[in-house]
């Protein structure tokens, strides 16, 4: 299988990331290897890539990709929170450069029959590592209305949030869901036809995206990794993070905040007696977004933000 990607914010993420001859830089979420091939380029001679995705056709993908490569590289099938274990067994201690693209891919989208598009008849899947035991369909058919309205009103920002939920129940009292389509269907009968042609996205594009996001944990991974992040790197090693979600970015513009703030004693005192140091310095004082031509090639860009860190 071939992935179909256009990699986001090319030139900023691979220039931010100072990709070096000789030295290791890290692919948390390989997608089509278009920010792989790119880093793998930079680092010859003598660099070190790790590619990590946890869906199995990315890691097949990276494969071919960067077989023509004269680098050192390691891949691994596996979510990128385990990423401090895989360098344990590699025995590396820190890295030069950390990327992590939080966007799913127009493959996953179009081609892998797991149900991530309203636009496709397919099973209601939703997992990225087809190992997780936990399907959208899962979700869907057995969760409370409560909970079903909190993860779409959380996750996706749903304003009718408790309108599809509800809807949702009442339908899968008569049959259970079971495809993408019959979900967006569900979704689109559950808002208001007015409303619907105000929106300048599809009715159901929040719901999955939350589905999807529930499925796979996202947020609560993100969270964790970004809490440990900065004990990967080397001094002046950067950390790039390429977010989609309003939930996302909120989280790495945050984490790295933490991450850059020295001494959090309580004000008034004479001097400090907390002793943190800042742990990274902020590259990127705004949030840096794609250029309008890139959105134009690539819609999927759209909503891209790059945040950047240099570790102190």
């Amino acid at each position: 299988m071939s992935f179909k990607h256009i990699p986001v914010m090319l030139p900023q993420a691979i220039g931010y990331l100072n990709c070096t001859p000789g030295r290791i830089y890290v692919d948390c979420t390989l997608g089509g290897s278009g920010h792989a091939g790119a880093i793998c380029k930079k680092i010859i001679p003598g660099g070190i890539f790790i590619g990590i995705d946890q869906d199995i056709d990315a890691v097949r993908n990276a494969k071919k990709v960067l077989k023509s490569f004269n680098l050192t590289i390691h891949l691994f099938h596996d979510n990128f929170i385990h990423l401090p274990e895989f360098l344990q067994q590699l025995k590396i201690d820190a890295v030069d450069g950390i990327l992590l693209d939080l966007g799913i891919s127009f493959d996953q989208l179009e081609s892998s029959g797991r149900g991530f598009s309203f636009n496709k008849d397919e099973p209601l899947d939703m997992r990225m590592n087809l190992k997780s035991s936990t399907t959208a369909e899962d979700l869907i058919n057995s969760m409370a209305e409560k909970n079903l309205k909190e993860i779409f009103y959380k996750y996706g920002e749903e304003r009718r949030a408790g309108q599809i939920a509800k809807r949702i129940v009442t339908q899968r009292r008569r049959n259970a869901i079971r495809t993408s389509k019959e979900l967006a269907q569900i979704v689109c009968d559950a808002v208001p036809k007015k409303a619907s042609f105000k929106q300048k996205i599809h009715p159901a594009t929040r719901t999955f995206m939350a589905l999807r996001i529930a499925v796979n944990r996202e947020l609560e991974v993100l969270e964790s990794f970004m809490d440990n992040v900065a004990n990967l790197l080397n001094p002046k090693g950067r950390l790039c993070v390429l977010s989609f979600h309003s939930l996302e970015d909120r989280i790495v513009k945050h984490r790295m905040k933490a991450l850059g703030k020295g001494c959090i004693c309580p004000p008034g005192l004479p001097e400090c007696v907390c002793n943190k140091k800042p742990l990274v310095r902020i590259l990127t004082k705004k949030v840096l977004r794609p250029a309008q031509e890139e959105v134009a090639n690539n819609p999927l860009a759209r909503s891209a933000k790059l945040r950047v860190v240099e570790r102190i």
